[in-house]
């Protein structure tokens, strides 16, 4: 539907006649009425009721007229906080977490939010990567922050920080090794493992890792949640491999125990994944520059762990 034409339509409602609207409007008051005629043709109903005096608005056309009236006061808001320079990002965008790095992440990411984006509503759902993937194509998400992300067709993947994976062990425990100090993945496929089943992206990273040095892991048990995993390590009942970030609490306690894998070191990228169609969005932009800026911050801080790295964000140059 043409905007002017409403426009015109709205001109000659508020003036109550055809030819004092012309007058205002500065065009022939036959072409006027021609382009008042096209609206009514295009929505099938009589908006005005012409007589002697002038023309009256019918109901549709006084309810037409409100939406044309909300639609100018829209514009007009937005003109005068683009020439302030202020217009301001509104809405509602919606990120998906993975359970532990969403303990971390969530709270500062929303204080954020809170101070720079008043008129934007974040919400936050948390779940496993294969949840995020499913409420992506769904579209119940707007981002998802998933560790170790499978690339597919149709979507935007961002890597935002790489940390190395860890193997947990219960509290107190001191793994010995015969020949060497270093932890290696040979060394690990003796213990009994507790990890998620697949296809979680973890595990089959973690798997390829293992294919890849001809070593066999021991998985006695597969468990998708990640609380539920750290219990029945702390209750002795096996081994994990999981990020720093996932149990730092736990092993400052003394709840857990985390040993470094030397050989070879299992990296997880963390990256926030969108659907293509939405990586352009200013809301998507604004989230994904939000989680960058918050995971420098943790870790600059020293909230997460000193052996995490940022991934530069390839849209800024660098100085030469």
């Amino acid at each position: 539907m043409d905007s002017r034409k409403l426009g015109y339509f709205a001109t000659v409602a508020r003036a109550g006649s055809f030819s004092r609207a012309a007058e205002e409007l500065r065009i022939a008051q036959p072409a006027l009425s021609r382009r008042v005629r096209e609206i009514e043709e295009e929505l099938g109903q009589a908006l005005l009721v012409r007589h002697g005096r002038g023309v009256r608005l019918t109901p549709v056309g006084a309810a037409v007229l409100r939406r044309v009236e909300e639609i100018e006061s829209l514009l007009a808001q937005i003109k005068a906080e683009a020439k302030r320079g202020d217009l301001a990002l509104r809405g509602t965008v919606t990120l998906g977490l993975p359970p532990a790095a969403g303990l971390l992440i969530g709270p500062p990411l929303a204080a954020f939010f809170a101070e720079t984006h008043a008129d934007v509503v974040l919400k936050l759902r948390e779940g496993i990567s294969s949840l995020i993937h499913e409420w992506l194509s769904e579209k119940r998400i707007d981002v998802g922050l998933v560790y170790n992300v499978v690339p597919m067709d149709g979507l935007h993947v961002i890597p935002l920080l790489r940390e190395p994976m860890v193997l947990v062990g219960p509290p107190g425990d001191v793994l010995r090794m015969s020949d060497t100090e270093e932890l290696r993945l040979r060394h690990i496929a003796k213990l009994p493992l507790i990890m998620p089943s697949l296809p979680h992206n973890n595990r089959r990273m973690i798997e390829r890792a293992a294919a890849r040095h001809e070593v066999r892991l021991n998985i006695r048990t597969e468990v998708d949640s990640v609380a539920l995993t750290k219990a029945m390590v702390r209750a002795g009942h096996g081994y994990t491999i999981l990020t720093y970030s996932s149990v730092h609490e736990e092993v400052a306690r003394g709840d857990l125990t985390m040993h470094t894998i030397d050989h070879p070191p299992i990296i997880a990228t963390l990256s926030a994944v969108m659907l293509k169609e939405t990586a352009t969005t200013p809301l998507a932009r604004e989230l994904t520059d939000a989680l960058r800026a918050t995971l420098l911050g943790l870790i600059q801080r020293g909230i997460w762990r000193d052996s995490a790295t940022s991934v530069p964000d390839p849209s800024v140059a660098e100085d030469p």
